[in-house]
C-alpha cells in the first residue's frame, strides 16, 4: 500500500471539476468578447483573466499526477517541488502584470485573490514536497489542500472577471451611449 492509496476519488472529483471549469471559462469568455466595452486592454487579460486558467490547469494536472500509479512518494514529492516553484515564479508574473496594465485600479480583493492567496497556495506546494518526504499523509494533505484553494481561487477570479466585464463594462458602454 502506497501513501497515495485512497486519494483517487479526491483527485477524480477535485480534477473533473478543474477540466470542466477550465471549458467553461473558455465558453464565457468567448460569449462576453463581443461585448461592446468601454476599454480593451490585453494586459488586463493577462492579469485577471489568464491566471484563473492557469490555476485551474494547475489542479487538473495535480490531479493526474496524484492519480497515477506511482509506487513510491520520492519522484511525486520532487514534481510537487517543480509546480510550487513554477506557480510561485508564475505568480511574480501576474504582479508585474497587475501593474502594468491601466486599464483597472485593482482593490484589495484583487491583490488577495490575483496574488496573494495564489502565492501562499504555491508556496504551500513547495513545503507539502518536503513534508512529503517525511511525512506522506501530512504532505499530502497539504497538497489536497492547495488543490483546492487553487480552485476556488479560480472560480472566485473567473467569476469576478465575468462580473466585471458583464456589469461593469457593459455599464460604462451604455452611459456612452
Amino acid at each position: 500500500m502506497t501513501p497515495l492509496d485512497g486519494w483517487e476519488n479526491f483527485y477524480v472529483i477535485v480534477g473533473s471539476s478543474a477540466g470542466a471549469l477550465i471549458g467553461l471559462q473558455f465558453v464565457v469568455m468567448t460569449l462576453i468578447a463581443d461585448l461592446p466595452t468601454a476599454r480593451v486592454s490585453p494586459e488586463a487579460g493577462g492579469a485577471f483573466a489568464t491566471p484563473s486558467v492557469v490555476h485551474f490547469g494547475v489542479v487538473l494536472f495535480l490531479s493526474a499526477l496524484l492519480s497515477a500509479p506511482w509506487h513510491g512518494i520520492a519522484a511525486v514529492a520532487t514534481l510537487l517541488g517543480m509546480v510550487g516553484l513554477g506557480g510561485v515564479l508564475y505568480g511574480i508574473t501576474v504582479l508585474r502584470r497587475i501593474r502594468a496594465q491601466s486599464a483597472y485600479q485593482p482593490v484589495f480583493e484583487d491583490w488577495l485573490f490575483h496574488f496573494a492567496l495564489p502565492l501562499i497556495a504555491y508556496a504551500l506546494l513547495i513545503v507539502s514536497a518536503f513534508a512529503t518526504h517525511g511525512h506522506a499523509r501530512a504532505g499530502l494533505f497539504m497538497v489536497a489542500g492547495t488543490s483546492l484553494l487553487l480552485l476556488f481561487i479560480g472560480i472566485h477570479n473567473a467569476w469576478d472577471t465575468v462580473m466585471y466585464q458583464v456589469f461593469i463594462l457593459k455599464h460604462e458602454q451604455r452611459k456612452l451611449e
